[in-house]
């Protein structure tokens, strides 16, 4: 009888679509919450996976200004050969750090390296306080070589130079992965250029006579040895400050004094030279007109007379008696205009002129002044 109980039980259970289900006992409603949650669990992953994928994908784009370049380094090497090293401005892509590494250039920017090898010593705090009250700091009793930077001159003196240099970058590809700081590399050249050209000028030519050739000279010397050492840079400008030891200072403004005055003296000097010279071209000019003028005058009157002449010889030669005696009474007429008593006294028959004779009375004497007493 329990046989045929336990197979009645069995078929209901298994029982038609049309019979009732059996009742879930406590363990089947856990495992199917489980299951459940387990999907939604990989649902929510599989979500999260996609989001961070995405961010992944899109994290990996960025942008070259125009004024740059870039270069994508994966794992430390560069990406692409030769030129094609070098990105342009725009957008592009690469794989997140720490796969790919995006190193940018600045192209058209303008850079600047110090050089303070020939300065005296100051504290960064110093530097700031003293160049904001525009002064400088006291000195010594003596230049300490140990902290304090100076530069030799020709002339065997002691200065105090520091330099500037703006340079642009020409070749990124050189300049960042041949060195490991390029910066670095220019502020030693700048050093050696301050050096070595402080070394080829004397003392007054560097402080005050040819502050610009030493200048040139720095900037040549710093040019000279970036291309040596093939930096990939181009220096633009270069700025070079020069100054006394402070511990001299007395002395050079003394110097700075007897210069001036003696360039002021110099300068009058120079200025009455001008003035004698332009002085005396002007009186040389004038002379020089006045005598072409005179000199055309006179050769104009010349000419004048050569021609008279030349009009008058054919009349002369024709009958030069009459010539003559017609210019005679012309000259004798134009003489005796103003004259009262006028007498002519042709020729005789034998051409013998006629003689005049006419008593003339002297003046009366004037008489004698009266003799003093």
């Amino acid at each position: 009888m329990s046989d045929e109980h336990e197979h009645s039980h069995r078929g209901h259970a298994h029982g038609p679509s049309g019979s009732p289900p059996a009742p879930m006992t406590p363990d089947d409603a856990g495992s199917q919450a489980l299951a459940e949650a387990l999907r939604s669990s990989f649902a929510i992953v599989k979500f999260v996976m996609l989001l961070l994928l995405l961010l992944f994908a899109v994290s990996g784009f960025f942008t070259v200004g125009p004024a740059e370049k870039a270069v994508i380094l994966r794992l430390g090497r560069p990406v692409g050969e030769g030129k094609n090293i070098l990105l342009g401005s725009g957008w592009h892509w690469s794989f997140p750090y720490p796969i790919d590494e995006v190193v940018k250039i600045p192209i058209t920017e303008i850079q600047s390296v110090n050089s303070s090898v020939g300065w005296y010593y100051m504290s960064p705090e110093q530097a700031i306080a003293f160049k904001a009250a525009g002064v400088v700091p006291p000195a010594g009793n003596t230049l300490d070589p140990a902290v304090d930077g100076y530069a030799i001159t020709a002339d065997r003196n002691i200065i105090h130079t520091r330099a500037t240099i703006y340079y642009q970058v020409d070749d990124p590809v050189r300049y960042v992965f041949e060195f490991t700081s390029v910066s670095n590399a220019v502020q030693n050249a700048l050093d050696n250029a301050l050096l070595y050209a402080a070394a080829h000028f004397g003392v007054d030519g560097i402080l005050y006579g040819d502050v610009a050739g030493f200048q040139d000279a720095v900037e040549q010397r710093a040019s000279q040895l970036a291309d040596e050492e093939k930096l990939g840079i181009t220096i633009k400008q270069c700025n070079v400050n020069s100054v006394p030891p402070r511990q001299l200072k007395g002395v050079f403004d003394q110097v700075t004094e007897a210069r001036e005055d003696r360039n002021k003296v110099l300068d009058d000097a120079h200025s009455y030279e001008n003035q004698i010279t332009n002085g005396a071209d002007a009186q040389a000019s004038t002379i020089i007109n006045e005598a072409i003028s005179a000199r055309a005058r006179y050769v104009q009157s010349l000419k004048a007379d050569a021609k008279a002449f030349s009009d008058l010889l054919p009349n002369y030669e024709i009958n030069p008696g009459l010539f003559v005696q017609q210019k005679v009474v012309q000259v004798v007429g134009e003489t005796l205009t103003n004259v009262e008593f006028k007498s002519y006294l042709p020729t005789t028959a034998g051409g013998r002129p006629t003689e005049l004779r006419l008593l003339l009375n002297r003046p009366p004497p004037q008489p004698k002044p009266a003799a003093g007493p």
